[in-house]
């Protein structure tokens, strides 16, 4: 590598952005280790024909996009330069890599590579983990699909929906065992369309040996899920009806579904996982009453008089809630989009990983705050009593 002078850095990326030569690139290594933002990852998109720079902000639990025009887009890249200190930029003919010092020296490489493609995402028809247009036998059975494999305009969104979660899914494979039956729950699997695809996708397609079973407590819905998988041979999928709290039938678990429990009833899913020992968690809450109920916060009145605002606000930091408890029990927890906000306003996804990681004091004494202020006490954390540790009130600012 070589130094050059900042300008050049600078000059040379506006002209891979001018020029449309980004295939993809990263911004990583924040200057400062307290950032709870890890890295940027930049693609080209067009957007109703115009071309775009999309910007994926991953956090440490969290990821955040945007969609700048070009001139948007070189001047966020020249701001996230001020907090961030490495660089790589695969352009169509050559990959770029570069560093700033402290003091901003700039240490720069650029190789020539063979030509590469560039992916503009939205110039081409959207890949699915289940294909689009050919026959798959569970989504014909429950009416996703017609007999010869094209999806129900109706039914699009649920067909959306089932390939994010199934992503979602091909994400937490590397969590799980390889040497075993991998022991599957789903609470208040309903319908259970989620269920039969977390099926199909690991058992049929990738050839894991998978023990499934969907509880719900409509005795109706789960005979009729039953009949379902008998039909299609899924020998390894059961339903029960049951009660999320009240069910018995397992001493571990390794991966635990949870989609649109109503209120505390998530919080119940979570513990159970927990105490499984569930080495993957996945989570769509619903209706966050517990917190709404408990709101206490004078400085946040401003907010907080607004009915609507409020609920709002409830749903949002009891999630937070959430996935900061699982942090404290040895997960990484992450707060994500599971469908677009158009369709549904049930739209997060908690998803955590058994890590065993360890809390910091200070990861627990904001925890702390932040319940203070709100005035809230967390079912979840009464559940997981047993398996916190927090700081003594006078040593919580």
């Amino acid at each position: 590598m070589i130094e050059v002078e900042y300008a050049q850095l600078v000059d040379r990326l506006k002209t891979a952005i001018d020029r449309e030569e980004l295939v993809t690139a990263t911004i990583s290594q924040p200057r400062s280790k307290s950032s709870d933002l890890r890295r940027v990852k930049l693609k080209p998109v067009l957007l109703k024909e115009t071309y775009h720079i999309q910007f994926e902000y991953q956090y440490e639990r969290v990821m955040k996009h945007k969609n700048l025009l070009r001139d948007e887009a070189m001047q966020e890249l020249v701001a996230l330069l001020d907090s961030f200190r490495q660089g790589q930029f695969q352009l169509k003919s050559s990959d770029v890599q570069f560093q700033l010092s402290k003091k901003f020296k700039v240490t720069f490489k650029e190789r020539q590579t063979t030509a590469k493609q560039v992916q503009l995402t939205h110039n081409r028809e959207k890949q699915y983990v289940l294909p689009l247009h050919e026959p798959v036998p569970f989504l014909i059975r429950l009416g996703v699909q017609s007999e010869d494999g094209n999806v129900k305009r109706q039914k699009y969104d649920k067909f959306k929906q089932i390939n994010r979660f199934l992503e979602f899914i091909e994400d937490s494979i590397k969590h799980l065992p390889t040497d075993r039956t991998i022991r599957i729950l789903d609470f208040g699997s309903g319908k259970s369309y989620l269920t039969f695809a977390l099926y199909h996708f690991l058992h049929e397609m990738k050839g894991y040996d998978v023990h499934i079973t969907g509880l719900d407590l409509k005795k109706e819905v789960i005979e009729e899920c039953a009949g379902i998988a008998r039909d299609l041979g899924y020998e390894r999928l059961e339903f029960l009806v049951g009660d999320i709290n009240e069910y018995e039938g397992e001493s571990a678990v390794d991966m635990v579904v949870t989609l649109h429990a109503c209120d505390v009833a998530t919080d119940m899913a979570l513990a159970r996982a927990v105490r499984w020992g569930a080495k993957v968690i996945l989570s769509v809450p619903c209706c966050q009453k517990e917190l709404n109920r408990q709101l206490d916060a004078k400085p946040l009145d401003v907010m907080l008089q607004h009915g609507l605002i409020k609920e709002r606000f409830a749903s949002l930091a009891t999630d937070s809630i959430r996935a900061e408890l699982l942090g404290f029990v040895g997960y990484e927890a992450q707060l994500l989009e599971f469908i677009d906000m158009e369709h549904t306003p049930k739209n997060i996804l908690i998803r955590a990983f058994f890590t065993n990681r360890e809390a910091s004091a200070e990861e627990r004494a904001r925890y702390m705050a932040f319940k203070s202020l709100l005035g809230a006490d967390p079912f979840l954390e009464r559940e997981l009593s047993d398996r916190l540790v927090f700081p003594a009130k006078e040593d919580v600012k």
